[in-house]
């Protein structure tokens, strides 16, 4: 029945592969259990109804991408937009969280429509290859900037940023970092060794250094400063939180707004999400070989659709923006390459309303590992760049750089977009440049002058 519908021979893998696929994204993900609710908490909303709101929004954007597209990508509320809704719409513009919703599910409603027609695959496909090469680079030194951020190896510092002090505070963030570095050096040990399973292998190895060092005194658990105990523990949890958010969305009472206001904060769930989930799909299917040698993707249209409809139900739950998570390439590199992958990383949000306790003890620096090595492998892609051409070559290294250094994948597209057709029309390449390209280049330069 899965070989049927999934068609894992023809995609060169197997079961096996798939669910530690699935199980590797996962847990690379888990992290939005915790981090979601703390954040969209501060617009007013319960911390248990986001929580499960955010595990069935994956769950339901992890079955869409299955059964729709079938392809190994997962999907979860993501972070930044989630900030804005919070920060910004909730807090600084003073809107309730049912306003932010609404303009949620209105902007997964226009994606739908978008992805019904041929609109978001003209995009996708309109993007030049080079710079999809480039795009791919960047979002592995992205992912890479965050695993050693989650670690605690990257800090803040004088030069904005800098390579943590392992001395001072040895027991919280010292500790942490070391434990960090030692999980990448065996998951890129086992990974040479042809290990199977071994970023999930090395995720839980480190894991359990991090639970025996506590035990040992060497990880001193300090709550205040965000240093919680690595070891699992039950609590009971009630579900009935959900009726909190559900269905809000469409709960307009004691909003004053004005058209204005609703279409700038809508256009801006719109934009970056958009090209968010583009860049995503970019990066993650490079790097499992999907794209062809045009580099379209075959199913692109599909997978968009999953995107939107995650989005909208999302919405309705009680969460931010859902969309393609950059974790998936963890489980591309583990071999995952169908939706039975995904209908894995699904289920396993699904389990963690119950199990939520369990999972999110999950440390950061135990999966900053898996981010920082999956990012060398994204890498990779930068050898068939042809840095001998400059009009193609730069733009993607805009891309490559603006993408960790802005912390935004959409921001380096948008970098890659705009020098891409300036570059090319300066030097008398107007013709390979798509009319689409141009279309971007304008929206782009209006995001950055309006919002």
């Amino acid at each position: 029945m899965l070989e049927k519908f999934f068609h894992l021979k023809e995609n060169k893998t197997d079961v096996r592969t798939e669910v530690v696929a699935g199980v590797t994204t996962f847990m690379t993900m888990a992290y939005i259990l915790a981090v979601n609710p703390s954040i969209l908490s501060a617009s007013g909303m319960d911390t248990n109804a986001i929580l499960i709101a955010t595990a069935i929004a994956s769950f339901i954007g992890c079955l869409a991408m299955a059964l729709l597209a079938n392809y190994p990508f997962a999907l979860a509320p993501g972070l930044g937009l989630n900030a804005y809704f919070a920060y910004t719409v909730c807090g600084v513009m003073g809107y309730t969280w049912q306003f932010a919703l609404f303009a949620v599910f209105v902007e997964g409603v226009i994606f739908v429509i978008l992805s019904l027609t041929n609109v978001r695959e003209a995009l996708f496909n309109a993007i030049p290859m080079t710079l999809k090469k480039g795009i791919s680079v960047g979002i592995g030194l992205f992912i890479a900037f965050i695993g050693l951020q989650n670690g605690h190896v990257v800090v803040d510092g004088a030069t904005l940023v800098t390579i943590v002090n392992f001395r001072s505070e040895f027991h919280t963030v010292g500790i942490c970092a070391l434990l960090a570095i030692i999980g990448t050096i065996i998951t890129a040990l086992l990974s040479v060794k042809k290990v199977r399973g071994s970023i999930l292998i090395g995720i839980i190895a480190t894991w359990l250094l991090g639970i025996i060092c506590q035990l040992t005194g060497l990880y001193q658990v300090t709550p205040d400063a965000g240093f919680y105990s690595l070891i699992p523990s039950y609590a009971s949890f009630d579900i009935r939180a959900l009726g909190l958010t559900f269905g809000q969305c469409f709960n307009l009472a004691g909003n004053n707004f004005n058209i204005v206001d609703f279409i700038v904060i809508m256009f801006a769930f719109l934009f970056v999400d958009l090209f968010d989930t583009l860049g995503t799909l970019i990066g993650v299917a490079n790097k499992a070989g999907m794209l062809d040698k045009d580099g379209k993707l075959e199913r692109i249209k599909p997978a968009l659709l999953a995107d939107a409809v995650a989005t909208c139900a999302g919405a309705v739950l009680g969460t931010s923006t859902t969309t393609t998570f950059v974790e998936s390439s963890a489980g591309v590199a583990e071999g995952g390459r169908t939706g039975l992958a995904s209908v894995v990383t699904g289920f396993l949000f699904l389990i963690s309303i119950v199990l939520a306790p369990i999972f999110t003890t999950i440390p950061g620096f135990a999966t900053a590992p898996a981010l920082i090595y999956v990012g060398f492998l994204m890498v990779e892609a930068v050898v068939d760049i042809d840095f001998k051409d400059a009009v193609e070559a730069v733009p993607a290294y805009l891309a490559i750089i603006f993408m960790p250094l802005t912390y935004s994948i959409s921001d380096g597209i948008a970098v890659g977009v705009v020098s891409y057709t300036v570059i090319n029309v300066i030097a008398g390449r107007r013709k390979e440049i798509s009319p689409v390209m141009y279309v971007l280049t304008v929206l782009f330069v209006l995001k950055y002058c309006l919002l």
